[in-house]
């Protein structure tokens, strides 16, 4: 595949981290203000941050905005997420106690993508690795939990057909939509696509304590990256 280059942005730092900031803040408060005043439960709201949250690969990715904010940003938000375990910050986001990191492996699996592709002018793989943990596992676990009627478990964790097949779609259609920025014909990009949705959805049932938020995200750009230097 020919690779598209990563070109400087005319937008200023400042406006284009201040958008980026405003839409972080946007969603936090969205999601906060469901719980405390809607009394929308915590997996809700985790969820919509979950997928709110990962949109800002977007932007940054449009705006240009530099690999160093975006890997301090995530050092920032890693450190947030760990004092959120112990300290009431946005409690309808991380319960105190919660023995899930995932909030935590999310931000870092943000700072190791930026770093690995963004200078390297692929930002689409990057923006491939977050949106699928954001969309798919998003809109799995929403599915499996509210339509999931046909349960099975892995390692002692309930899953559901209904929860991973909606993983393995949403990736693959995430996949294929992000890859269009690569220029690929329509065969490999559905090629590459369909394996990295095969690959995400089993990194998400065997993965654990949250631990998907990283392996997710990295292992599915991972994919995307080798297989297109192959294929």
């Amino acid at each position: 595949m020919t690779d598209l280059g990563f070109s400087e942005s005319t937008v200023p730092l400042w406006l284009s981290g201040g958008l980026a900031l405003t839409w972080l803040g946007l969603v936090l408060t969205v999601a906060e203000g469901l719980y405390q005043f809607r009394h929308t439960t915590s997996e809700v709201t985790r969820k919509i941050v979950h997928i709110g949250t990962g949109n800002v690969i977007l932007l940054a990715w449009a705006l240009g905005i530099p690999s160093w904010v975006g890997v301090g940003a995530s050092i920032v938000a890693a450190s947030i997420a760990l004092l959120s375990y112990s300290l009431p910050i946005f409690p309808g986001i991380n319960s105190v106690g919660r023995h899930s990191l995932g909030t935590f492996f999310y931000a870092v699996s943000i700072g190791v993508l930026v770093s690995w592709f963004w200078d390297a002018n692929q930002p689409y793989y990057a923006a491939l690795g977050i949106l699928v943990m954001a969309w798919g596992d998003g809109l799995a676990a929403l599915v499996g939990q509210n339509f999931g009627r046909h349960p099975y478990r892995v390692f002692g964790m309930k899953k559901s057909v209904e929860g991973t097949l909606t993983m393995f779609l949403v990736s693959c259609l995430v996949s294929s939509l992000v890859l269009q920025a690569s220029e690929g014909s329509w065969t490999q990009i559905a090629f590459v696509s369909i394996v990295v949705a095969g690959a995400a959805t089993l990194l998400e049932s065997f993965s654990q304590r949250g631990i998907d938020n990283l392996s997710v995200p990295v292992g599915s750009a991972a994919v995307a990256f080798y297989l297109q230097q192959f294929y």
